[in-house]
C-alpha cells in the first residue's frame, strides 16, 4: 500500500508520545507512507485570542522535534521523516491535522493534564473530530486488570489468544460501520495478523410485563446467538473477499459490546472501534460510549475510526 498522504506523529517529549512514535514509524513503514513528526505548543500566554504569531515556529529551534531526531540518528530502517512545529491549542491542532494524513498517532496522555487521568483531553479530542483514522497508544502497564475477563472472552469464543499478532474490531450487526470494518481488514493484512470481529447482544432480555414484574424470557438463548453470529459472518464474507490472506473470525457473545472489546484486547496488537454517527437533532461530533470506554480502559492501542461521509449523518 502507498499513499501520498503522510502518518502523522504528534510528540510532545513524554514517554507516551514516543512509545506513540515508534507506532507510527512502524504504520508509515507499513503503507508505505512519509512520516510527518509534529509538536504542538501552546500559544504563549501574552498572545490575546484570536490573534495569532507572525508564521510557524521553525522546527529547527523545537527542542521536542531536536529530541526525536536523535532518536532517530543512525537508523536506516526509517520512511521518509519530515518534522513540523505548530503553535495552538494542542486538541483542535491535532484535530484539524486528520484532513491530510491518512492516520494520526499519539499517545493516550501526554505531558499535560492531570497524572491520574487514563486518557488526555487532547487525545480525547483528536479522536472525536480529526477526519481521518486516529491511533491512540496507552502508556505502557495500562489495562492489566482485564486478564480474567479477557481469559473468559477467549473461552466463550472457543478461541486462545494463540501465536502470531491479532486485530479486534468491534461489529454492531444492526448498525454495522463499513468504515471501520474495511480499515481493521487493511490493517489485519498489512500486520499479517488475524482478525477477531466481537459481535455483542444483550442477554437476559427484559420484558416487563406489569410495574414490579420481570417475565423470565422466552427465546432460546442459542438460536439468538446463532442469528447474530451468521449476520456477522455475512458481515464479513464482503472484506473477506477482498483480503484472502486475513483470517477473519466472527464471534458472537452476549454482554456489554465496550467490556467485550476491552477484555479481547488483551494481548492484541490492535482494537478498531468506529466514532458515533451524528444525528440530525445533534449535529456536534460524539465519541461514542463504547468508543470512549474502550479507549479509557483497553491495555491495547485503538485506532478510531470515523465514518465515511455519507453515513456522518445518517
Amino acid at each position: 500500500m502507498s499513499s501520498s498522504l503522510p502518518v502523522i506523529a504528534a510528540v510532545d517529549g513524554s514517554d507516551g508520545s514516543l512509545a506513540a512514535l515508534d507506532r507510527a514509524v512502524d504504520a508509515a513503514r507499513r503503507r508505505g507512507a512519509p512520516l510527518r513528526v509534529v509538536h504542538v505548543r501552546q500559544y504563549a500566554p501574552w498572545v490575546r485570542p484570536g490573534v495569532l504569531p507572525e508564521g510557524p515556529p521553525d522546527p529547527e529551534d523545537d527542542p521536542v522535534l531536536a529530541g526525536v531526531r536523535g532518536r532517530f540518528a543512525g537508523r536506516a530502517d526509517l520512511p521518509v521523516v519530515e518534522y513540523r512545529a505548530l503553535e495552538g491549542a494542542p486538541g483542535a491542532v491535532l484535530s484539524g491535522l486528520g484532513s491530510a494524513a491518512q492516520l494520526l498517532v499519539l499517545g493516550s496522555r501526554g505531558r499535560g493534564g492531570f497524572a491520574g487521568l487514563l486518557l488526555g483531553s487532547n487525545s480525547m479530542a483528536a479522536a472525536r473530530d480529526a477526519e481521518c483514522p486516529v491511533l491512540v497508544v496507552p502508556r505502557p502497564g495500562h489495562g492489566e486488570r482485564t486478564a480474567d475477563a479477557s481469559e473468559a472472552v477467549r473461552a466463550h469464543a472457543g478461541t486462545a489468544a494463540g501465536p502470531g499478532p491479532r486485530v479486534v474490531v468491534g461489529l454492531n450487526v444492526d448498525s454495522p460501520d463499513e468504515t471501520a470494518l474495511a480499515f481493521a481488514f487493511l490493517e489485519a493484512e498489512l500486520r499479517g495478523a488475524r482478525l477477531q470481529a466481537i459481535a455483542a447482544y444483550g442477554w437476559p432480555p427484559q420484558t416487563w410485563a406489569s410495574p414490579g414484574e420481570l417475565v423470565p424470557p422466552m427465546i432460546d438463548q442459542s438460536a439468538v446467538e446463532n442469528e447474530v453470529w451468521a449476520l456477522a459472518e455475512g458481515l464479513l464474507a464482503p472484506y473477506r473477499s477482498r483480503h484472502p490472506d486475513v483470517r477473519a473470525d466472527a464471534h458472537a457473545m452476549p454482554g456489554d459490546a465496550a467490556g467485550l472489546l476491552v477484555a479481547a484486547s488483551k494481548d492484541a496488537g490492535l482494537v478498531v472501534v468506529g466514532r458515533h454517527r451524528r444525528r440530525p437533532l445533534s449535529p456536534a461530533r460524539m465519541i461514542g460510549s463504547v468508543t470512549q470506554a474502550v479507549l479509557l480502559h483497553a491495555p491495547a492501542p485503538v485506532a478510531v475510526v470515523p465514518p465515511a461521509a455519507s453515513q456522518a449523518s445518517v
